[in-house]
């Protein structure tokens, strides 16, 4: 099944007609639980990795030994997922409730080193033929293969992500890996993705407020600032939602390539190669939902009747505080190593 934007509550253009020399596109990727296989894109699902090629590991020192196991992780969701499958039903059974609190319990790995090989987790494969805006990779690349560490415990204050990326040939894969390792627990349940299908969509979408030239954000701001006043006035103390450009007309919410970066949870900060300085582009989002509770402008009409409480985080994936990790790349030299964010 496809998956439809919404058109946009308004047209941001006829207002901010400046707008226009700053509109660009973004690919909403769209997952939904499935079962893919390796010759898709995908999150969470089989890669098209060779058999003859070590599977990327975390070197860094840091904490293993201790955690969830996915095997418990997987089922716990399944039990959930029964569960809210029953409609009307309160919840989890008595007997679903100790079966849950026996999979959410930590496990120690005897012996585990701070330095042991800890296999990463295949988050995401992307085939340029699906996604409109994933760029051509270096060397002609065209099959882009995301991984991250199952901890979080990197960099300074030991609080950063280990992120992986491998851009390939698809076409020079020989024999595949079909089994490839997967660490015995993970540091939280949010590193580990659910197979997922995509049904890539390609919309229009506009930069940050905070990166537009400074009068006509403040324009933005002023107009903003006139609709939650009229709103609050027509409410007569009720809250009600009101439209923002921020989050109704010109970044979507949920995993996408391509596009502008939002950042929200921080200033805008510039986001330059380290290698030769140019400016990077964002390349993908990973987003814990696909829409919010709020305006809820940007839920697919294909799943206006779904609940958001479960049905806005099919890939059961959590950045941060169920933020969005923003991963740009070098448009000069597509081998430079990758820079990312978490807002």
């Amino acid at each position: 099944m496809t998956r439809t934007t919404p058109p946009r509550p308004l047209a941001v253009e006829a207002l901010f007609p400046e707008l226009a020399s700053f509109r660009g596109t973004t690919t909403r990727l769209h997952p939904r639980p499935g079962r893919p296989d390796l010759s898709a894109s995908s999150v969470g699902g089989p890669m098209l990795w060779p058999a003859d090629e070590p599977w990327p590991v975390c070197g860094e020192a840091h904490g293993r030994g201790r955690g969830r196991r996915p095997a418990d992780i997987r089922r716990y969701r399944q039990v959930l997922a029964s569960a809210w499958t029953r409609g009307q039903d309160p919840g989890p059974t008595d007997e679903e409730r100790e079966l849950l609190v026996e999979l959410h319990r930590e496990h120690r790995v005897p012996g585990a080193s701070e330095t042991d090989p800890l296999p990463l987790i295949g988050l995401a494969q992307l085939y340029r033929r699906d996604v409109p805006d994933l760029p051509t990779g270096p060397g002609d690349c065209d099959l882009l293969q995301v991984f991250w560490c199952p901890f979080t415990a990197h960099g300074p204050g030991r609080y950063g992500l280990e992120l992986h990326l491998r851009w390939r040939r698809s076409w020079e894969v020989g024999a595949v890996l079909t089994a490839p390792p997967q660490p015995l627990v993970v540091g939280s349940d949010g590193f580990l993705p659910e197979p997922c299908v995509l049904h890539p969509e390609q919309v229009v979408t506009y930069p940050f407020a905070g990166l537009l030239p400074e009068e006509l954000c403040a324009r933005i701001d002023a107009w903003e600032e006139t609709l939650e006043a009229e709103a609050e006035q027509a409410a007569d103390g009720n809250t009600t939602e009101t439209l923002g450009y921020q989050y109704d007309l010109s970044i979507p919410p949920g995993w996408r390539v391509g596009g502008f970066a939002s950042w929200h949870a921080t200033d805008p900060y510039p986001m330059d190669c380290l290698t030769c300085t140019t400016p990077m582009h964002l390349l993908l989002t990973i987003d814990s939902t696909e829409w919010d509770g709020g305006s809820g402008s940007w839920k697919p009409l294909e799943d206006r009747k779904q609940p958001t409480h479960h049905c806005a985080t099919p890939t059961e994936v959590t950045v941060g505080r169920w933020g969005e990790l923003n991963v740009f790349a070098c448009p000069k030299e597509p081998e430079h190593p990758h820079r990312w964010s978490i807002q």
